[in-house]
């Protein structure tokens, strides 16, 4: 059975959907930069999200090729992630995507190096013949945070978020989005084959305790 990150690791990618407080480890990342509406047909988002799953699948096959790396287990390559924000606004305003700067990742398993991470942007360069330059290895340590999860479309997280504030407020603690701490969103549902009314995102907010 390969292992599901999304099940072994439930408080990080299955909360409820009511808010609670999380301390995140630190992790590393395939990471994509990038700015503008993810909405645009054939924008700077969309084009990511390909390169993103080219590195991932190059290194969850690599137990067919050659390239033998250390530690490695059968896994199931985790969801979609996103870091997003806004040059002079705390948190996101969702009247002006076309202003939204984003790294988009997804998770790397820890026995994953940077060697073996540069090793799969040449394998993958080689074989699909697509430019990986933009590609990196990212490392996030998140730290304490309130989370939620948000079912329904994201046009509609600004609810979510509200009852997160709330309640972190409530608890005692203090939003802390920085340029280094950044709203995050991991993505459960596959927005293509999936209804936006049914939609599951974990939203998450860097906090400090007052």
């Amino acid at each position: 059975m390969a292992f599901d990150y999304k099940k072994e690791y439930k408080e990080f990618y299955m909360p409820k959907n009511k808010p609670s407080i999380v301390t995140v480890p630190d992790m590393n990342f395939i990471a994509v930069r990038g700015q503008g509406d993810p909405n645009a047909e054939d924008g700077e988002y969309k084009q990511s999200i390909g390169l993103l799953y080219g590195i991932a699948f190059t290194i969850k096959m690599s137990k067919k090729g050659d390239h033998r790396i250390e530690g490695y287990f059968d896994y199931v390559v985790p969801p979609l992630e996103g870091f997003w924000w806004q040059e002079g606004t705390e948190g996101i305003d969702y009247a002006h995507k076309e202003r939204l700067q984003w790294i988009s990742v997804i998770r790397l398993p820890d026995f994953v190096t940077k060697e073996d991470f540069d090793w799969a942007v040449e394998e993958a360069t080689r074989k699909k013949k697509t430019d990986y330059s933009k590609v990196e290895f990212f490392t996030y340590d998140e730290g304490l945070c309130v989370q939620s999860m948000h079912i329904g479309p994201y046009d509609d997280e600004p609810k979510t978020v509200a009852r997160m504030h709330e309640f972190m407020e409530q608890e005692g603690y203090a939003l802390d989005i920085t340029d280094q701490r950044m709203h995050h969103e991991i993505y459960l549902s596959d927005a293509r084959r999936v209804a936006p009314e049914k939609r599951k995102t974990v939203i998450r907010h860097p906090i400090r305790k007052v």
